[in-house]
């Protein structure tokens, strides 16, 4: 139950912003609702999907916004299904592709949720849905944190667009991931408790892409910061962040750490990465600190698992 809860706010959170485009009104026309058989697939094995998948019908060989009939009338809202364990299921809040016959060119979105923590505020501010509109023009964009310059790490987001034939096949796509994932642990060098001097920690990612295209799934937009903080451990012995989502990074990212002790104080360490931030990629980044302070339908949805690295580095020293 908590998974459904916590999907049908992600959706809400995420998609909800086309509800606002008004319905076109148009003659009743006899409308096909296909089944659906789905990859959620990158490079290197798969597992099955759970969460919520999203598609959005453009006009056939073309990026111009279709939309899809709800109630009998075309209107700009996209469908979307819940998915569990690789298969989607009947809902009363899924909204299913319902079109007449004739081929599409699909975009699908989808944002798998895994039993492995994931970060618990991202925030990403959606595309426009109008009929006719290009989509190759709107984007998924990061959102600026209030009263500062950085930004929210955004949801674990999948992706493809591919043309379907609608009453004569199934739907059908490889979906591919568009972000990558960065787990963030902070430990003391003699594996004990950490200072009791430390208040807080903040970690800053620098050259992130600001946008997805919401066509192709790529990144553009201006590089942008995005923060996030970190949590300690019920034995004090380290601080950490369940996987954070970014947007892929323009070239290698620098790794910033603020650490705030309970008199105010602020320390920093900052450290180029070894590599960029690519779609599909996570990095495990694990940082030791020394004495430094004086303070139900029939489908197939799978997703692959991640292209995982790590990084260790030793803090001798702070500003």
């Amino acid at each position: 139950m908590k998974k459904l809860l916590y999907l049908a706010a992600l959706a809400a959170m995420v998609f909800s912003c086309a509800d606002d485009n008004p319905p076109v009104m148009v003659e009743k026309t006899p409308l096909i609702t296909p089944q659906l058989d789905m990859l959620v697939s990158t490079a290197g094995g798969f597992s099955p999907l759970t969460g919520v998948l999203t598609i959005s019908p453009c006009q056939a060989n073309s990026s111009v916004y279709y939309g899809n009939y709800v109630n009998n009338i075309l209107t700009p809202l996209y469908a979307y299904y819940y998915v569990k364990d690789g298969t989607y299921y009947e809902d009363s809040v899924n909204r299913v592709i319902s079109l007449p016959a004739g081929t599409y060119n699909m975009v699908y979105w989808g944002m798998p949720v895994y039993e492995d923590p994931q970060y618990t505020n991202p925030i990403v501010r959606e595309p426009a849905y109008s009929i006719g509109a290009d989509m190759k023009l709107q984007k998924f964009s990061l959102v600026k944190m209030a009263a500062d310059t950085t930004y929210y790490p955004a949801f674990d987001m999948v992706h493809a667009v591919e043309s379907a034939t609608v009453g004569t096949e199934p739907l059908s796509a490889s979906l591919q991931r568009v972000v990558a994932g960065l787990k963030v642990i902070v430990k003391d060098q003699d594996n004990g408790v950490l200072n009791s001097s430390i208040s807080g920690m903040t970690v800053c990612v620098t050259n992130i892409a600001s946008e997805l295209n919401f066509y192709t799934g790529k990144p553009q937009g201006n590089p942008c910061s995005v923060s996030f903080p970190l949590q300690r451990s019920v034995d004090g012995t380290e601080m950490s962040c369940a996987t954070v989502m970014l947007f892929p990074s323009y070239g290698k990212s620098e790794f910033q750490l603020y650490i705030t002790l309970k008199n105010g104080t602020v320390k920093t360490f900052k450290q180029v990465l070894n590599g960029p931030f690519n779609a599909n990629t996570k990095l495990t980044l694990t940082l030791t600190l020394g004495d430094v302070f004086s303070e139900e339908s029939t489908g197939n949805f799978t997703v692959t698992n991640w292209n995982e690295f790590s990084q260790t580095i030793d803090i001798s020293s702070l500003n």
